[in-house]
This record gives C-alpha cells, structure tokens and sequence, in this order.
C-alpha cells in the first residue's frame, strides 16, 4: 500500500470512529411543493441542525428539494409488514368510517 492511501484509510478510520457516537438521521425530501416528502437516505450527525445541514449537501445539491425533515432514527416507531393483516384490519369493521350509506348531492362533482 502506497502512503496516500495508507493516510487516506487513515482518514476515513478516523471520520469512521468520530461518528460512531453520532445518532443516526432519516432524511425525507420533498421535491416540489403540493407533494409528499419521500425518505432519501440516512446519515450520522451529532445533533438537529448539522443533520439538516447535512442532509441539505448531501440530497439536495441540483436543487432537487424544497423543504427537509430529519427525524432520529431512535424516534421512529413503524408497524411491522408481518403484522400487516392484524394491524390494518380491524379498521374493516367499523362501517361507519365508510361513507357508503351517505347521501351525495347532485351539485357536488368532485368527492
């Protein structure tokens, strides 16, 4: 191994140590306004502001992005896809919610 890349795996050994302390961060990105932000990666950041910051350089550097949410990774809970059938469907038996015995109005175009 020559020395700069002994020194450049070096560096990267120790970028790799400073972090492993960091939380990680979920970065969504939302592209135009009027759409939903769409999760775009992940990184490692010591706090709120850096992850934003980071995530700014990193997902949007073409100016693809309007708006950014970082969440901690620690913070998010999701429903398993195993689950999937028990979790969803209890909703199927609450007629209520179901707007199928409503009456629309002749007037009305778009519902």
């Amino acid at each position: 191994m020559s020395e700069n890349e002994a020194g450049r795996v070096a560096a990267r050994d120790e970028r790799r140590i400073e972090t492993q302390g960091w939380p990680l961060w979920e970065v969504f990105v939302r592209a135009k306004r009027g759409l939903s932000h769409v999760h775009a990666g992940s990184l490692h950041a010591p706090d709120a502001q850096l992850a934003l910051r980071n995530a700014r350089d990193l997902y949007t550097r073409r100016q693809e992005g309007v708006s950014l949410w970082v969440v901690r990774a620690d913070d998010i809970t999701a429903s398993s896809p195993d689950e999937r059938d028990s979790f969803f469907d209890p909703a199927g038996d609450k007629v209520y919610r179901h707007p199928t015995f409503y009456d629309v109005p002749d007037d009305v175009e778009y519902l």
